[in-house]
Parts: C-alpha cells; structure tokens; sequence
C-alpha cells in the first residue's frame, strides 16, 4: 500500500480537494494542506514502511497505538491533527467537517483502488483504520477542547462587562448621593429643596438600577416587545441633569455653565438610563478638563434630531481614531481610577433610544461629546411628536 500511495500522491490530494471544495462554504486552505490530508497522507505512507520492516517502535512513534493512549496524544501523526483539528475550528468549521477531512482520504484511496486494481493486505487495511481512528481522535479532541474553552472565555468575558456596567453606573449613582448628603450636612439644608431632589434622584436611579439587574436575572429567553417610553421636556431633562452636576463642579473646583433651552423641545426617552449617560459625560468632562477651566451644558434642535453637548477644556483629544474611547475598558489618560466603561456605557444607553453619541477635538482647547436624538415637540404640558 505505501508504494501505491507514494505513486499516487498528489491524485489522492486533488481528489480530497474536490470532495472538500463540492462541500458548503468550504475550501482547502494552505494550513489544511500542511496539517491536513497531505501531511497524514505522508505519516501513513513512513508508517506502513515502518511495518512492512517489522520497526514497530517507529510505526507507534509516527502514527499511535492501536486503541490510542495518552502517550499517543505526542506521536507525530496526533501532534499534526491536533493542529488541524484547532485551525479547522478558528476558521468556523464545525466537528463534522473535521471528521470529513479524513474520511475523504479514506473513500479516495479504495477509490483509486479499485479503479487501479491495486491488492491490499488486511494487515494494511487495519494499519490505515488504525491510524484514520487515532488522527480524528486527535482531531476532534483537540478541536473541542479549544472550542470549549474560547467559550468559556467569551462567556467570562461578557459576564465581566455587565458586572463592570452595573459596578460602574452604581458607583456613580453612589457618589452623586453622597454630594448631595455633603451639602446638605454643610449648608444646613432642607431636604425638600433642590439638593435633597438630587438625593432622591439619585437614590431612585441606585433603586432602578438594581431593580433592571434582577429582572435581566429573572428574564427567561425569547424577546419581549419594545418599550414606549413617554415624551418628556428636554429643558426639565437637562435641569435635572445639571442639579446633580452642580455638587460635582463644586466639589471639584469647576465651572458649570448650562445654556438655557427651548421649552418647546421635547425627547422620547429612557430618562433614568439617559440621564445616567448624560452624567457619564459630565463626569468624563469634570476628570479631565483642566484646573478651575468650564465645562458647559447645552441642547438644541438640529433638523428632527435633537443635540446634546457636554464640552469641555481638557485641551483636546489624544492623537488617535476617537471612536476607541467608546471601547468597553479603554484609558487614554494618566487618571485610572474608573475602569474605562463610562462612555461605552453612554453610548449603549443612547443606541438604545434610536441615538447616537459622538465625540469632536478641538485641538490645544477640548473636545465636545454630543448626543444626538429624534425631535420631539412639548406644548403647554402636552407631549406631542413633532
């Protein structure tokens, strides 16, 4: 058999290749060619060699034991189909398409066979069993394995990235509390004036915040419809959001300028979530714009969409794709006491309500992050769409 494979070589090859090229989606790639059938096709050839000179030692060295044993997992033969095995999977195969690689070599070599009438010996037709058994084996192992454990890893990784949401906007919702509790204590307030309704907000938003994780806990598959949120006044939206910026410019020795808005706009949004972006982006301006510099607030109205913007002096953006800054955990700067999910945070929360957040440099000044929502117009108390 090894004298009729070594002539037939590169047939058998082509023939595999067609059977793979006739399957879906599939192609024989140049990693396929040097882990794959051309490489087993070699160690079958060097292992019945190996045989027929009664080396029985070299043949388990190249190929394996009958059976397959641990010891096997290092023969040249499974190092080879571990390799295919793991190269099939990074190129989106699935582990049916692995087994046919081989099987492809084996329907290949009793084809050519019997069309070229070549006698093979039974010793020989179980060497080549014994070796297309040990090689899927490998194969197949090998790619679960590895399968399994991307798995597992993308798994951790999106359950980090909710924990880090949640740690993050509590964490937020936290500090702002505690301001508003500091003034309060400080100035001697009333908790029913405008700092105690920060106090409260912010509570509510820690309340809502739970609440949303213990239902996304509780929720079972299958989606559910999407929620219409009402119509509220953006001039009411961003006084609330500017309440609670004021204790944190105070608290950080910044100005805070926000720009008077038309009371005739209006958003159709998730006001605690968005609020909770917004916050993000003032956050973000207050860490990094320069000592004692402003940061302004302001909104208007852009065609039918809606603008938001937080500015600030920071004294301009890194050099760089800006869009990197809305990755889950990226840090530009020397600051890294938060852990980089604000503005990816920001971003999600204002996707979810059919906007869009954007950022702007201005070289040697600062930069500007800008909402942008659908218009919506509020007349005399009534929420009506523009």
């Amino acid at each position: 058999m090894h004298t009729f494979l070594s002539n037939n070589r590169q047939e058998l090859i082509d023939r595999c290749k067609a059977k793979v090229a006739a399957r879906p989606r599939r192609e024989a790639t140049d990693e396929q060619l040097k882990n794959g059938v051309p490489l087993f096709l070699d160690q079958l050839t060097r292992t019945l060699k190996a045989e027929e000179a009664g080396e029985d030692e070299e043949s388990i060295d190249i190929s394996g034991s009958p059976g397959g044993t641990v010891a096997d997992r290092r023969s040249q033969m499974g190092v080879s189909a571990a390799a295919h095995g793991m190269e099939l999977l990074k190129r989106g195969y699935t582990v049916d398409q692995v087994v046919h690689d081989y099987g492809d070599l084996c329907q290949a070599i009793t084809d050519l066979a019997v069309e070229r009438d070549a006698p093979f010996s039974i010793n020989e037709f179980r060497t080549l069993n014994r070796c297309l058994d040990n090689a899927i084996a490998r194969a197949v192992t090998e790619f679960s394995a590895y399968r399994d454990s991307l798995i597992d890893v993308r798994r951790a990784a999106a359950i980090n990235l909710k924990l880090g949401f949640l740690v993050h906007e509590l964490r937020n919702g936290l500090a702002t509390a505690t301001l508003a509790i500091h003034a309060l204590e400080v100035g001697n307030l009333s908790i029913t004036g405008a700092t105690g309704g920060v106090l409260k907000r912010s509570l509510k938003s820690l309340g809502t915040l739970i609440t949303h994780a213990l239902d996304e806990v509780r929720a079972t598959q299958g989606a559910s419809a999407a929620e219409q949120h009402p119509l509220c006044s953006l001039a009411e939206f961003l006084a609330e959001a500017g309440s609670a910026a004021a204790l944190q410019a105070q608290a950080q020795g910044h100005l805070l300028h926000i720009q008077p808005v038309d009371a005739s706009l209006g958003i159709r949004v998730n006001r605690d979530v968005l609020q909770g972006a917004l916050a993000n982006l003032l956050h973000n301006a207050f860490k990094y714009t320069r000592p004692q510099t402003m940061v302004s607030l302001s909104a208007y109205a852009l065609d039918d969409r809606i603008r938001i913007d937080v500015a600030d002096h920071c004294g301009g953006l890194p050099l760089g794709d800006t869009e990197k800054m809305f990755m889950p955990f990226f840090q530009a700067g020397k600051d890294r006491t938060g852990v980089g999910l604000g503005l990816s945070i920001a971003r999600k929360a204002v996707e979810a309500d059919g906007g869009t957040l954007s950022a702007r440099d201005l070289p040697g000044v600062g930069c500007v992050f800008t909402i942008s929502l659908p218009r919506f117009a509020v007349q005399q108390g009534m929420a009506t769409d523009s």
